[in-house]
C-alpha cells in the first residue's frame, strides 16, 4: 500500500496542472455576456443606440472599461459589470473584441 501512495499523488499532480491550464476561448466566453447588448460578437444592432464594440481599438474599449470600473464615466449598469471582472478578464475581452469584424 506504501508504494501506491507516491504514485496516487503523482497522478493528483498531473491531473490537478492540466485543469489549470489556459482556456484559449476564455476571452470569447467572457466576452458573450456583453452580446445581450452589444450584439453577437460586439456587432451591435444598427439603431439600436448602443456602441458596437467589433473592431474597436483594443486601448480604446480597455479605457472605456477602466472608466466604467472606476465611476469615471456614468453608466446605467456598465459600472457595475465591469466591476464584476479582473483587470486580467477585461483585457481578454478587449483583445477579443479588437479582433473582431
Amino acid at each position: 500500500m506504501k508504494p501506491f501512495m507516491p504514485i496516487a499523488a503523482l497522478c493528483l499532480l498531473a491531473l490537478a496542472s492540466t485543469s489549470q491550464a489556459a482556456d484559449p476561448n476564455l476571452g470569447r466566453n467572457l466576452a458573450a455576456t456583453c452580446a445581450n447588448c452589444h450584439g453577437t460578437n460586439g456587432n451591435a444592432v444598427k439603431g439600436s443606440g448602443m456602441d458596437s464594440l467589433a473592431g474597436m481599438e483594443k486601448t480604446k474599449t480597455l479605457q472605456k472599461l477602466a472608466d466604467f470600473k472606476s465611476g469615471d464615466k456614468p453608466a446605467s449598469i456598465m459600472h457595475q459589470i465591469a466591476k464584476g471582472y479582473t483587470d486580467a478578464q477585461l483585457d481578454l475581452i478587449a483583445t477579443y473584441f479588437a479582433a473582431q469584424k
